[in-house]
């Protein structure tokens, strides 16, 4: 058997005394994804069954009025004398109608899980109340606390005044996450402060025994502060929405018990990780690996960009030279004409010049004859 770490053992008045063996269920996984979905089913098994009255919205006595009356088919109220007759009823967009899909109690409240699921996230949940980040992370104050997991003397198990109780949380350093609990206690938003339910609380320690002798009368007054026995130990109390990292305080017979548990020959099977070495690339770049991978291969080919031969000349060329010949000497000729068209343009303004030159002095001379019909017409 390999030896696993020491937890130090602390009497109700803070001082270490013995040490036992960390648990080997501590050492399991940590699957916060299967925590989550465990929980999620989990705390769906303690619901109500609700549903709306079957004859709400349907009291009424309401008939369609068919078609031919340019009124929707809606069923309406008969009578008449008062408001309400002929308004429409029953349907879930009428006034005082039902709702539409009315609930029914027969819908699927619960869900089952399977015990190999629940077996891991519960072991998973108590490997994690033994990491101090997770445990911090989650919100708990355990500044001032010696150790995590916090273990107590049996002593503890015998504690039935709440005072005694507040007296050992504040010697091992507990009290501080009481206090925050404490301090969180505000009423509920919503509707549920009308339905029993008015404040909401923080989770504070996790007191967990093997035998009560008292200790769940002596803890139970101290906000925020749960008691469970080790043999029934609760994801709902370990992992509160889901989140690993409960500040739990066990008894010293409790961590013991752990070990029975969880392992042996009869306790339940400890989850093996997945996994030994989570470095990656490590393992990905370790010379026993790299020895018998493929080497790195170069970058793919890289490819030309398929050009439009009807656009580009170059694509043209390697489809047809003879026509990409053609367009280029057609493009040469079309620059050619381009630089040769200002002079054009100039001469053929020179010759229209020329010619208005030429019929303004006609115009001028034939005005100057006078009239052809002043003198009648004989010659």
């Amino acid at each position: 058997m390999t030896t696993r770490p020491l937890i130090s053992v602390f009497s109700t008045s803070g001082a270490s005394d013995s040490t036992v063996p960390l648990p080997a269920v501590m050492t399991a996984p940590l699957r916060s994804d299967l925590v989550q979905f465990v929980h999620t089913n989990m705390s769906k098994n303690n619901r109500q069954a609700y549903a709306v009255s079957i004859r709400a919205g349907k009291e009424v006595s309401a008939q369609s009025w068919g078609t031919g009356r340019a009124v929707a088919r809606i069923p309406r109220v008969g009578g008449g004398g008062t408001s309400r007759s002929g308004q429409g009823a029953f349907g879930n967009m009428c006034r005082g109608g039902r709702m539409f899909a009315p609930t029914k109690t027969w819908r699927k409240w619960h869900r089952k899980i399977n015990t190999t699921q629940k077996r891991y996230a519960v072991a998973s949940a108590i490997a994690a109340s033994a990491v101090p980040a997770l445990v911090m992370a989650r919100g708990h104050k355990i500044d001032d606390v010696p150790e995590v997991p916090l273990v107590l003397d049996n002593a503890v198990e015998s504690v039935s005044k709440t005072m005694s109780a507040k007296e050992i949380l504040k010697a091992v350093g507990g009290l501080d996450d009481v206090s925050k609990a404490a301090g969180s206690k505000q009423i509920r938003a919503g509707k549920g402060k009308m339905r029993n339910r008015r404040y909401v609380m923080r989770r504070g320690p996790l007191v967990i025994y093997s035998k009560n002798d008292g200790i769940e009368h002596g803890f139970r007054n101290l906000p925020g502060v749960e008691v469970c026995c080790v043999e029934r130990l609760n994801l709902l109390q370990l992992a509160p929405g889901g989140h690993m990292g409960r500040f739990c305080i066990w008894s010293k017979s409790a961590i013991e018990a752990l070990d029975t548990i969880y392992g042996g020959d009869s306790g339940k099977r400890v989850p093996n990780a997945c996994m030994t070495n989570a470095d990656v690339s490590r393992i990905i770049n370790s010379d026993e690996v790299q020895s018998v991978v493929n080497p790195v291969k170069l970058g793919a080919p890289k490819h030309l960009r398929k050009k439009n031969a009807i656009k580009s000349v170059k694509a043209l060329a390697m489809l047809d030279p003879y026509a990409a010949a053609a367009r280029k000497s057609e493009a040469r000729m079309a620059e050619a004409r381009a630089a040769k068209k200002s002079e054009l343009l100039k001469a053929k303004r020179a010759n229209t010049q020329k010619y208005k030159a030429q019929g303004k002095a006609f115009y001028e001379a034939a005005s100057a004859q006078g009239d052809v019909c002043a003198d009648g017409f004989d010659l």
